[in-house]
């Protein structure tokens, strides 16, 4: 990984990657969408509403995964000073706050019937909330403080700190009484959703997760650019 610090070395795996990623991603979407939507039977209780988990849950899942990226990315800068780590906590901030958000109107789209209301202030959904506040949060901070200082360490900060929040999504659950559903997929891979719907459930997240890297590889090779633009620009003014 520390080979890849170097943002020649970088750029070299993330152009040819980048179309494969978003390719491959956006037709694991469509066949995912396409399976889960046309093949599989409406559910018991919930009817034909419960087929929103297939995007729902990616969007969830990434949403809390971006964040550990942003942490980790942000260690990455705090400890080892690795140029391209506060580029990549910066390119996944935009689309973890968008998943986040998904996350949360997909949620409420969902609840509507099941709960009858769109929205309840229980420990799931307010975490969730609180993550995508977050999320707008750090893209403010980020924006700044690199307008400021360039490579500030407060966001990276603030990046670690976040984490905090991720262990509280996921069990809030089990910690509180809750409307919301308890686990459904363990982190030892067991689950209780039926297999006509978890397939088309994990390829849907496998697609929604290379998508996401598509478009966190194409924010860092932006963001590179302009980064080598605004240094081309400051010799330019000094000379």
């Amino acid at each position: 990984m520390h080979a890849y610090a170097n943002p020649t070395r970088f750029l070299s795996l993330a152009r040819p990657l980048t179309p494969f990623l978003l390719f491959g991603g956006i037709a694991m979407v469509l066949v995912a969408c396409a399976w889960g939507l046309l093949a599989t039977p409406a559910e018991r209780l919930q009817g034909d509403t419960v087929k929103i988990i297939f995007v729902h849950v990616p969007m969830a899942w990434l949403g809390m995964a971006g964040w550990t990226g942003i942490a980790i990315a942000s260690l990455s800068e705090l400890i080892w000073r690795h140029p391209l780590a506060s580029h990549a906590a910066r390119a996944i901030a935009v689309p973890g706050a968008l998943f986040s958000l998904l996350c949360l109107v997909t949620g409420s789209v969902w609840g509507r019937p099941a709960w009858g209301t769109w929205w309840v202030w229980d420990g799931r959904l307010t975490s969730m909330l609180v993550l995508f506040f977050l999320y707008l949060a750090y893209i403010v901070l980020a924006n700044e403080t690199r307008k400021t200082s360039g490579q500030s360490r407060i966001a990276a900060i603030f990046g670690v700190i976040g984490i905090i929040n991720l262990p509280i999504i996921r069990f809030s659950v089990e910690w509180w009484e809750t409307q919301h559903q308890g686990t459904s997929i363990s982190l030892m891979g067991k689950s209780t959703i039926d297999a006509v719907y978890l397939w088309p459930l994990l390829i849907s997240a496998i697609g929604f997760s290379l998508l996401f890297g598509a478009i966190v590889l194409m924010r860092m090779r932006a963001s590179l650019a302009q980064t080598k633009v605004d240094a081309r620009l400051k010799r330019m003014a000094a000379e």
